[in-house]
């Protein structure tokens, strides 16, 4: 079991390396649109991502999960109209979308929450979501045939070409927000250009009838799955808009972006988890492996978690060299709402993590049951704690619905693939770590002296992990031998 814990960890370290070059200039971007964009700028940048986000949904129309089932276990077909079939499926379905939403700009500002004379944005939205669709399928087959560092070379060649085309077209060129989205685009074109002899060496234009009965079968449940789950990663940002302006949801989303840290750990273990499981899913040891690699998930992400609630305040104030702070000062009044942001996408890591038994038992049915719970708990704790609470009740109602997603993932997870998980352990850590991070709450010290405090605060806590069993600190030997 080491042996394959090692194996999973070591392409998280792959993953995470690109994912976390990627994500430090995505990062390093926060800083420079919130120094240079106003507020409401900010908010319509982030407003138009949102809707990118929910629309991709209907371009990938989940073959890309058809993909992983079935191209991990070739049950039906050979390797290369497992790669065909969903690749024609997802470029065919996002031309023609892309074709309508170009065409129809105009009349679609209004759906986007903008003005007519913004409808530039709304084309070269359309133009993001055809490249970043047809992209799916050959990197999920970099993924399944175990070629992270291609993969991750080709992620951070997207973010770098991203990053320096803002700031020239921004800083050089002097152009406005649509900037982000040029910039973005070609980013996407020319990742997909990078791609395509994988997508040549894989691609037959056949038809396996068959095939693409079942992939349509498991795959369908995920556009509504698909749907419910963005409503919860972006629905906060049209109702923050509706009820607070502009200002406030620019406010929220920078800070709401510094969560990224822990979602970003999520998604380099889901890099690495989702062809881990499915290739271990038949292995005799297969459940208890399992079950392993959710507590150890769960001490890595809670440790995440306090670090950056107990040191992001102070670091976000930092003067930068050439301009301002790492966030500008007039975002500081939404830090508040880091903490719960960061607690979030932690529940959203078990629910990664207890997808394993939904996907290996084809019971991606519930899928759309399960999001679908969680976003109305979203739109209703949303609508209910905004107008009462501004962004920290946005903030809450993250966290409630990534709570209902974990605890009806685990409820069918477990009644058609049971696990004997090591929860009272795993509820353990996650109450250790907001318990080690509330005093922050009741203490403030000034300069030095806080930071000391703050640090005495972690070393306790990885001194309790450790002397309770919860986590002995020499297992990590092992991992790295």
């Amino acid at each position: 079991m080491l042996e394959k814990i090692k194996s999973l960890s070591q392409d998280t370290v792959i993953y995470g390396i690109s994912t976390m070059v990627s994500r430090f200039f995505t990062f390093l971007l926060v800083p420079f649109y919130t120094n240079v964009f106003p507020p409401s700028d900010y908010g319509i940048i982030t407003n138009v991502f949102a809707y990118i986000a929910m629309l991709n949904v209907f371009f990938s129309i989940g073959l890309e999960s058809g993909y992983f089932k079935f191209a991990s276990t070739l049950e039906l077909g050979d390797r290369k109209e497992n790669f065909s079939q969903p690749f024609i499926i997802i470029f065919t379905n996002s031309f023609v979308l892309s074709v309508l939403i170009f065409f129809f700009a105009p009349n679609l500002t209004g759906i986007f929450l903008l003005s007519s004379s913004q409808s530039l944005l709304v084309k070269l939205a359309a133009a993001i979501l055809f490249f970043d669709a047809i992209c799916l399928v050959p990197f999920a087959y970099l993924r399944l045939q175990r070629k992270a560092k291609k993969f991750a070379l080709l992620k951070v060649i997207n973010i770098c070409i991203m990053f320096i085309l803002n700031l020239i077209l921004i800083l050089v060129l002097k152009l406005g927000i649509e900037a982000v989205f040029i910039g973005n685009l070609i980013a996407s074109a020319v990742t997909f250009i990078l791609l395509i002899p994988d997508v040549l060496t894989n691609l037959r234009l056949s038809l396996n009838k068959h095939l693409i009965r079942e992939l349509i079968f498991f795959s369908l449940p995920y556009i509504p799955a698909g749907i419910a789950s963005n409503i919860i990663q972006v629905i906060n940002r049209p109702l923050l808009l509706k009820y607070s302006g502009e200002e406030t949801l620019g406010i929220f989303q920078a800070n709401y972006k510094l969560g990224i840290f822990v979602m970003l750990f999520v998604s380099i273990f889901e890099f690495a988890w989702r062809p881990f499981f499915l290739n271990h899913a038949k292995d005799p040891d297969a459940k208890n492996l399992f079950s392993k690699v959710l507590t150890l998930f769960v001490i890595a992400a809670s440790t995440l978690f306090l670090v950056i609630s107990l040191y992001i305040p102070d670091v976000v104030k930092m003067d930068l060299p050439f301009k301002g702070n790492l966030i500008g000062e007039k975002y500081w009044v939404g830090l508040n709402i880091v903490p719960i942001v960061l607690f979030s996408y932690i529940l959203y890591g078990i629910y990664i993590n207890l997808m394993a038994g939904i996907y290996i038992e084809k019971k991606t049915k519930y899928l759309p049951l399960i999001t679908g719970i969680a976003a109305v708990t979203c739109i209703a704790s949303n609508a209910i704690l905004i107008p009462l609470f501004g962004m920290i009740g946005s903030a809450f109602a993250t966290f409630l619905s990534y709570l209902m997603m974990m605890i009806f993932i685990y409820y069918f997870s477990q009644k058609y693939y049971h696990v004997n998980y090591e929860k009272s352990k795993i509820v353990s850590i996650l109450l250790l770590a907001v318990v080690f991070y509330l005093p922050t709450y009741i203490l403030e010290f000034n300069g030095a002296l806080n930071l000391i405090f703050k640090t005495i605060l972690l070393m306790i806590f990885i001194g309790v992990l450790n002397f309770t069993g919860l986590f002995k600190l020499s297992s990590l030997k092992n991992l790295r031998m």
